[in-house]
């Protein structure tokens, strides 16, 4: 199991403006089907954590829920959910809501998806294992940051899906973790 920081940004280090907005995102050219897309991802996650940000903007922005994965929102607030999704509002620290999560991804990995901040808290917990960047050839100038932690990267694959730069990398630690498969025991 591998929780993986999956997300696009800015060249100048923003995920999103400061309003939430992703619209600068899809005016860019991606292809779908190319290196390091969604689909082939999306295949091996057996669970998504995400903040209440980025869950109030997929919900306004999608008719229908997109995931079939259970999803975990940290959110100190109540948020309508969708029906007949297993989405779960969760409150707490992530190293005390991980045995969860990785339970729920049923031997599969976890996707941090949009926030920041969220997968910065898995990083500081020593449970961010992998981050995938597809970095869009535009600048925001401000906005929602990336991650907002100082963390060492080992570059794992680089490559080019149109106009993005794609790289993956492993977040290296300073000591030792457990494995993951050993919070789940």
């Amino acid at each position: 199991m591998t929780v993986h920081f999956y997300t696009a940004t800015s060249l100048d280090g923003f995920i999103a403006t400061s309003d939430h907005s992703h619209e600068w995102l899809f005016k860019q050219d991606f292809d779908e089907e190319g290196p390091m897309n969604y689909h082939e991802f999306i295949g091996g996650i057996g669970a998504l954590v995400m903040g209440s940000s980025t869950y109030e903007w997929l919900r306004a922005a999608e008719e229908q829920w997109p995931y079939t994965q259970p999803v975990f929102v940290l959110s100190s607030r109540e948020l309508v959910l969708p029906e007949a999704a297993d989405v779960r509002l969760v409150r707490g620290k992530v190293d005390q809501l991980c045995g969860e999560i990785l339970e729920a991804a049923g031997g599969a990995d976890v996707w941090v998806v949009g926030g920041g901040d969220v997968a910065g808290q898995f990083a500081d917990a020593g449970l961010l294992d992998e981050i995938w960047l597809q970095f869009a050839p535009v600048t925001l100038g401000s906005g929602q940051p990336l991650l907002p932690r100082n963390l060492d990267l080992e570059l794992l694959e680089v490559t080019r899906n149109r106009a993005f730069v794609c790289a993956h990398y492993r977040v290296l630690r300073d000591k030792p973790s457990a494995p993951l498969s050993s919070v789940v025991a």
